[in-house]
């Protein structure tokens, strides 16, 4: 198997900027979902504290041949309708003049296609993160740790989060805790499939981590993780044990505070059909927090091509059965045609 490389106000829907992503990947609609599911509570596999990243020796793996993303279908390949695009921009203001910010070499693709491009801005410093290698700047540009393969943060954890460098990343800044969340899967020699998931313990990305892995009932492609007030939210288009087989997208919650503080933590999913995929979380964006009590969001496209799927989750880590997901509400937007079909 190939490695799969793969925010109107202070808090937005990450899955309204990311929506180029879920042109990727979405199965076919064929009817609404009921409003009320089953939560799924999956215990951790295990969690530690790290040492100090910078006090790691970093691993690399030599360069090799150039790795291609293997592409799983999640429905046909269906006909491209020409239509006009109703809100399409037909005009310019007149050009301006910008000043340009930091400008420095970041992380190279390490041999990957596509790279999975990602990275986050902190207090001080800036994190990037390209499928297989991150490396850690402040903000001047100046490198202040790595490039090191992604398993480096999981060095001593033990298992396949240690022994793995998967990718399908993600690396973000936790602003209304100031914290690093740093994601990527482990896949090889699976099943299990598990989610590997690391807190900085503090703002500083080079210091010490507290490190988690939980594991999926099936291949868990395509994580994407959102910041909310009450829990890190993730979602996944899980296939089979072969990755043969699409079940449905699958969307969870950890336990933030857990995970912030270092201790054992819980993870809650639902299940969806074989009707959605490529769902994403809302992320907060800036350090002034949602409504209390807001839940999270969660958005795809629908079948149509002509209306976005929304659904709520409320996440109640005391007492799991008080967690709920409800939805898809639709939202009407302006037609359009799907930019891919596959992921």
């Amino acid at each position: 198997m190939t490695y799969m490389r793969g925010r109107p106000s202070v808090w937005v829907l990450t899955g309204i900027i990311l929506l180029a992503q879920g042109f990727f990947s979405r199965p076919a609609f064929t009817q609404v979902e009921p409003q009320s599911r089953a939560v799924e509570l999956l215990q951790e596999i295990r969690h530690d504290i790290s040492p100090p990243l910078r006090e790691i020796t970093p691993l690399v793996r030599p360069l090799g041949p150039p790795e291609a993303k293997e592409i799983r279908l999640l429905h046909p390949p269906r006909e491209v309708k020409r239509m006009p695009d109703a809100v399409m921009q037909t005009s310019t203001l007149a050009n301006i003049s910008t000043t340009a910010g930091v400008n420095f070499e970041g992380v190279g693709a390490n041999g990957s296609a596509p790279p999975d491009t990602n990275g986050s801005a902190g207090t001080t410093q800036f994190v990037e993160w390209v499928n297989t290698k991150f490396a850690v700047y402040d903000k001047t540009g100046r490198l202040l740790l790595g490039p090191m393969d992604g398993n480096t943060l999981w060095s001593g954890f033990g298992g396949p989060c240690q022994t793995n460098n998967d990718g399908d990343i993600v690396v973000l800044f936790d602003k209304l805790n100031n914290r690093w969340v740093m994601s990527q899967f482990s896949i090889t020699g699976g099943p299990p499939f598990y989610q590997c998931v690391a807190v900085s313990t503090t703002s500083d990305a080079t210091g010490s981590f507290a490190r988690y892995a939980f594991v999926q009932p099936g291949f868990n492609d395509y994580p994407k993780l959102g910041v909310w007030p009450d829990a890190y939210y993730v979602s996944y288009n899980l296939f089979n044990n072969t990755g043969t087989a699409f079940l449905g997208a699958r969307l969870c919650a950890m336990d933030g505070a857990a995970m912030r503080a270092g201790s054992t933590a819980t993870q809650q999913c639902f299940q969806l059909s074989t009707s959605f995929g490529a769902v994403l979380p809302s992320d907060v964006d800036g350090t002034s927090p949602p409504p209390a009590g807001e839940p999270a969001f969660m958005l795809g496209f629908d079948n149509n091509l002509s209306s976005l799927d929304l659904w709520k989750f409320h996440v109640d880590f005391v007492t799991p059965a008080n967690s709920t997901l409800t939805g898809p509400a639709n939202l009407s937007v302006s037609p359009f045609n799907e930019a891919c079909l596959t992921i």
